[in-house]
C-alpha cells in the first residue's frame, strides 16, 4: 500500500517524570501530562503525541515480569479494547480518544500469553482510541562498559522479530525502541518503505546518553533523510535507573527543531514536508545508491 502524502502535523514528546513502584499511578500521571499536552491555546494542538519507554513501571530488567500485562493483538485484525486484559492499554485508547490525537504510547512491557515470553512494546492509537499497530523491541539493550554501567534486558525480555510502521492521514511513522536506534539497518528498511518520519521511546542513561543520543539521532535522520524523534522519561536520580532525558526531534538535514533538558515537560515540534523534499533534491543519495556495488538491505522485507 502506497504512503499517504506528506504533509505538516505537530508533534508532542512527552519527557515523563514521576514514575514510581504504583503502576495505577504512573497511568493516570501519564494520563493527566498527556491532556496538558493537548491543552495549548495560542499554537497548534499536536496531531501525535508519544509517551516514553517503560512509562508505567520502573525501568530494570528486574521489574518487566513483575509489570508485565497480556495485549493480545494481531496486526490486522480487530481489537476490542472493552476486553482488553492491559490497563495500560485501556488507558490509553481512552485518553487518545478524549485527546482526539494519535498517540505512541511509550513503552510497557508485554507478556506473550502463547508462550510466556516477556517484551518490550510500544502501542500506538488512533484518534478514535483504536489500537493500531504495536513494535516489540527487536534489539536488547545487554552492554557491559567496565567502572560504569552493565545491563541486560535478556536476563528476562525477548526480543522482537517484526519491522513495524502505521499510517495516519498526514505521514507514514515508522517505530523503534530505544537500543533499537543503533541498528542502522532498521531504519534504512523503515525509510525504503516510505516512513517520512521514525519514533523512538527510548531511555538512555547517564553513560550512553551524554556520548549517543544526539549523534544517533541526527545520524539516523542524515542517513535516511527522515524526521527522527526520540522520547525519553524524565531524569529522576533517586529511581534505580538514571535516564539522560533530552527527548528531541531531528530533520532530515539532521538539525535538531525542539530538545528537553533533564526534568519532566513536554516539547513540540512542527514537522514540515518541505524540509523533507528539499533534502532529498539537494543532496539526492535516495536515487544515488549504488546497489549494483552494494546489496539493498530492505530487498526481500
Amino acid at each position: 500500500m502506497s504512503a499517504p502524502t506528506f504533509k505538516s502535523f505537530t508533534l508532542a514528546l512527552i519527557q515523563l517524570g514521576h514514575i514510581g513502584p504504583e503502576k495505577a499511578a504512573n497511568l493516570r500521571h501519564a494520563r493527566q501530562m498527556i491532556l496538558k499536552a493537548m491543552a495549548r491555546e495560542k499554537e497548534r494542538k499536536p496531531n501525535v503525541i508519544v509517551l516514553p519507554e517503560c512509562f508505567n513501571s520502573p525501568y530494570g530488567h528486574v521489574h518487566f515480569p513483575v509489570y508485565a500485562e497480556n495485549i493480545n493483538y494481531t496486526p490486522g485484525e480487530p481489537y476490542d479494547i472493552s476486553k482488553s486484559p492491559s490497563e495500560s492499554v485501556k488507558m490509553l485508547s481512552s485518553v487518545a480518544k478524549e485527546a482526539g490525537a494519535w498517540l505512541i504510547g511509550g513503552s510497557i512491557p508485554e507478556r506473550d500469553e502463547t508462550d510466556n515470553n516477556i517484551y518490550n512494546t510500544c502501542t500506538v492509537y488512533n484518534p478514535k482510541g483504536d489500537l493500531v499497530a504495536t513494535h516489540r523491541k527487536v534489539h536488547l539493550f545487554d552492554i557491559d562498559i567496565p567502572g560504569k554501567i552493565t545491563f541486560k534486558e535478556s536476563e528476562t525480555l525477548t526480543g522482537g522479530n517484526t519491522m513495524n510502521y502505521f499510517d495516519t492521514e498526514f505521514a507514514r511513522i515508522g517505530l523503534g525502541i530505544c537500543y533499537d536506534i543503533r541498528f542502522p539497518e532498521l531504519a534504512m528498511v523503515l525509510a525504503r518503505k516510505d516512513c517520512h518520519v521514525l519514533i523512538y521511546p527510548g531511555a538512555f542513561n547517564m553513560t550512553t546518553g551524554p556520548l549517543h543520543w544526539e549523534l544517533l539521532a541526527r545520524a539516523r535522520a542524515v542517513d535516511n533523510q527522515v524526521y527522527v524523534s526520540t522520547c525519553s522519561p524524565a531524569r529522576d536520580l533517586n529511581a534505580g535507573y538514571h535516564a539522560w532525558g533530552h527527548s528531541m526531534v531531528t530533520d532530515p538535514l539532521g538539525k535538531i527543531v525542539t530538545e528537553a533538558a533533564e526534568g519532566e515537560e513536554i516539547v513540540f515540534a512542527d514537522i514540515d514536508p518541505k524540509i523533507f523534499q528539499d533534502a532529498r533534491a539537494g543532496i539526492p543519495v535516495t536515487t544515488q545508491r549504488r546497489f549494483d556495488v552494494y546489496p539493498d538491505v530492505s530487498k526481500g522485507v
